[in-house]
């Protein structure tokens, strides 16, 4: 770890970015929640009080503080305050059950738990529970944890260097028990540097905070975001009609949300009689798109659109189709399908799933990336840490194939490809075909198991309402027989189920393996 005093000229780290800032630009507006702003001067004041507050309570660097609570500033404040003193920040997932919250405290040895009046009962489970955690501050009497009647609190002054661990994010766990994905200084440093172009950040930026901060989309977006010293509007929850009056009322100008929040937005009344013309730019991504969502979000938002594909292990977007590739009615109109190129500073590969062999343009295999936004690994995990970062190179997990001039095209997780008879079938594909039906408004597919071919396609449709006043029977033909005219038969669902809603993720993921779950109970998949 290291320890120096900050460079006002060079943003290279979290706590280089707040001391900059506040120092540059004190009274400019920083935060705005709930008709609260706080301007970067008292962000920077409360956040030293945070540092000053976990130092009394025997935090040091490297020590893990725990966070509970929906989109908050309070979330920025103890973020802020951790780097300033070399502590963890670890957001914790509120959707989760007390007892799965309690296991990812113990799991990351966090010593203090800050938590909102919404998680109390939650709280309490935890504190029946974990014993690692020797400070417990709920936000009920946050305020005066800072000590507001003390003199103003020094900095401490430190600043992470590329190995030091500055926030600890929990994957989502589609695929698994949760684990700890360490950021690092050198990860941070690299989105500092890279917003201005990837993200056309700017001075003038107003962003809209609007994915959960327990996920890389939630802080790494915010972090982007504030790198130029812009404004940043927090949405505590995704409410379209709120998305809408805060785009106009504080003129948002860029922001990075689901497919499935445009989606909700393209079913809100309020849509047709609001002000979006502020809109410069929508980052999308975290899960596929239909191109019919696209299309309809570009006409009816009428901004820019760019989609972004990234992890949490490689501390988010690693590659973006820019708004020039969105031309629905062009000679490449293919490309609303990719998920666009590697940033300048980002390699990627299509790596064989079988050999680690790198695979011809065109060629489906697993994509691999090496950049100084790769994670320094699993906390507390080795073996899993190398069963993914080979060389340098993260195995994403994620199936995809590269074209002749550098486009990425996803397909799905590994683990959610179907094999049918020795044919691997990619959902995102079918889901594409899905979702250009009429009656479809979301769709996942899955493989259930099939005595001839090992694993059949089953779709699972949640109706539209062109599709909810049509008997089911005669919906489910229909739409498997218009899958036939798109995909290879082998390709096409074999059955359809409807559904009210699909389950996901706080990033908007479908949640694949609880639709698969009762359809294998009691029998093996394997799928590697």
């Amino acid at each position: 770890m290291t320890s120096s005093s900050h460079d006002d000229t060079a943003i290279t780290s979290a706590a280089g970015l707040i001391r900059h800032w506040a120092s540059a630009t004190p009274d400019a507006p920083m935060l705005t929640h709930g008709g609260i702003t706080r301007t970067w001067a008292e962000t920077y004041d409360r956040a030293r009080r945070v540092a000053r507050s976990l130092a009394e309570a025997g935090v040091e660097p490297g020590s893990r503080v725990a966070f509970l609570d929906r989109n908050s500033i309070e979330y920025f404040e103890v973020f802020f305050g951790c780097a300033l003193l070399g502590a963890v920040s670890v957001a914790l997932n509120w959707r989760l059950a007390p007892a799965e919250m309690a296991a990812i405290i113990e799991d990351a040895g966090a010593e203090v738990l800050i938590w909102s009046s919404d998680y109390d009962d939650a709280a309490a489970i935890i504190r029946s529970t974990v014993d690692c955690v020797s400070t417990w501050v709920p936000i009920t009497g946050y305020d005066a944890w800072l000590q507001p009647d003390r003199a103003e609190a020094d900095d401490p002054g430190f600043d992470a260097g590329d190995d030091d661990v500055v926030t600890q994010l929990y994957t989502s766990g589609t695929t698994g028990l949760p684990k700890g994905v360490m950021i690092s200084g050198k990860n941070i440093e690299t989105i500092l540097s890279e917003a201005v172009r990837v993200f056309t950040i700017t001075a003038d930026t107003v962003s809209m905070v609007a994915m959960p901060l327990f996920h890389i989309g939630g802080t790494g977006w915010a972090i982007s975001g504030m790198s130029q010293g812009g404004h940043s509007i927090i949405l505590r929850d995704v409410d379209p009609a709120e998305i809408l009056r805060l785009i106009s009322t504080y003129r948002i100008t860029e922001t990075f949300i689901v497919p499935a929040v445009l989606m909700f937005l393209l079913a809100t009344e309020e849509l047709a009689t609001t002000d979006v013309s502020s809109l410069r730019t929508i980052f999308y991504g975290a899960s596929p798109i239909s191109e019919d969502v696209l299309v309809k979000s570009m006409a009816a938002l009428g901004c820019n659109f760019a989609q972004v594909y990234g992890l949490t292990e490689t501390t988010g977007a690693i590659t973006s189709l820019m708004p020039e590739d969105h031309d629905p009615n062009g000679g490449r109109a293919n490309l609303l399908r990719s998920a666009g190129r590697p940033f300048d500073h980002v390699e990627l590969q299509i790596r064989d799933t079988d050999t680690g062999e790198v695979v011809a343009p065109g060629v489906v295999g697993e994509v691999w990336t090496l950049s100084n936004q790769n994670m320094l690994g699993y906390w507390n995990k080795p073996d899993e840490t190398a069963a993914v970062i080979v060389d340098g190179w993260f195995r994403t997990g994620d199936a995809g194939w590269m074209s002749d001039d550098g486009y990425l095209f996803l397909h799905d997780r590994i683990k959610d490809m179907v094999v049918s008879g020795g044919e691997n079938i990619y959902p995102a594909e079918v889901e594409n075909a899905l979702l250009a039906h009429p009656g479809v408004a979301d769709a996942a597919v899955i493989g259930v198991p099939d005595d001839k071919w090992g694993e059949t396609v089953k779709a699972i449709v949640v109706r539209s309402p062109a599709g909810a006043s049509q008997d089911e029977a005669d919906l489910a033909r229909d739409i498997m027989e218009s899958t036939r005219e798109r995909l290879a038969r082998y390709k096409c669902p074999t059955s359809v189920d409807f559904v009210d809603v699909l389950p996901r993720n706080a990033s908007g993921k479908i949640l694949k393996r609880e639709l698969r779950a009762p359809f294998w109970e009691g029998k093996s998949r394997n799928i590697s």
